[in-house]
């Protein structure tokens, strides 16, 4: 069962693989306990206040560790920061105490206005110093760190003056966040606008690393080029698995979480997935040692 340290928060996530927690999966979860190193849940799925989900939750954050992963506070719009959804993850942050909080470099909402995605940031001094100092004051409204993760994306703004790695950076260093990498993200990125992932991953400082992300990706035909777009929906690709231990030699002891968020798989299926990825890792512990 996970402990409470003393400073009254979840001692940190261990450095091996978890799993996104998804509905389907939670009945099995509670009935098998498979030895999945974390589990990592979507923070709005559990804004409510009772029922079926926190019934779950309660049960398998007694025999799991947890970290939650945030989609809608929509960091980088210029709307006001929604009172209410601060207060719900609040509220939800206090009531389960996880080890890892995270949230999105993306913005998702103008004028009061949702759209159901993570759309991508112009990366200039001004939206840096925005997107900085909303982290800022959702740290000092929560009272903790979270983590940022850095995004795919299909398209780029002409005006942006800062590589998209660089950009990432300085957003941890204005505001004293951490980093959530997604070494998914980083190479169906890097596909789409034709630069090095590899180049990428070297940009990134280690200590900032507080979570990796792997997940599945499909190619769509746009035109007379092939796109790549995160999907959640499949296996990890290949490439992904190859950059991942390339990510391994520089971000070593760092918990990593697979992600399925559609075409949801059987549990079976997606624990396979992170026994690889834990491979992974303690091979390349072995080699530091």
């Amino acid at each position: 069962m996970p402990t409470v340290g003393q400073n009254g928060l979840v001692d940190p996530i261990p450095a091996r693989a978890g799993i996104g927690l998804r509905g389907p999966h939670y009945q099995a979860l509670l009935e098998l306990q498979p030895d999945a190193g974390w589990l990592e849940a979507h923070s709005e799925n559990f804004f409510g206040q009772g029922g079926a989900p926190h019934q779950y939750l309660e049960a398998l954050r007694a025999e799991y560790p947890l970290s939650l992963h945030g989609v809608g506070l929509s960091l980088g719009s210029v709307d006001e920061l929604d009172p209410r959804h601060l207060d719900r993850l609040d509220d939800l942050v206090r009531r389960y105490q996880p080890g890892l909080l995270s949230e999105h470099l993306s913005w998702s909402s103008v004028g009061g206005v949702h759209s159901n995605d993570l759309l991508p940031l112009p990366y200039t001094e001004e939206a840096l110093a925005h997107f900085a100092g909303r982290v800022r004051q959702v740290q000092d409204r929560l009272g903790r760190r979270i983590l940022v993760e850095n995004p795919s994306s299909y398209l780029r703004y002409r005006h942006s003056t800062i590589d998209e790695w660089d950009f990432l950076v300085a957003v941890a260093q204005l505001s004293d966040c951490g980093l959530l990498l997604d070494i998914n993200n980083v190479y169906v990125s890097a596909a789409n606008h034709g630069y090095d992932a590899l180049d990428y991953l070297a940009s990134i400082p280690a200590e900032r690393v507080g979570e990796i992300h792997l997940a599945g990706h499909t190619a769509n035909r746009c035109g007379d080029r092939t796109i790549l777009i995160d999907d959640h929906g499949g296996p990890v690709a290949e490439p992904v698995w190859e950059l991942f231990k390339h990510a391994l030699v520089r971000f070593a002891g760092i918990p990593t979480l697979i992600e399925w968020d559609s075409n949801i798989p059987t549990l079976d299926l997606l624990l396979n997935e992170a026994d690889q990825a834990q491979r992974l890792m303690e091979q390349a512990d072995a080699i530091a040692a």
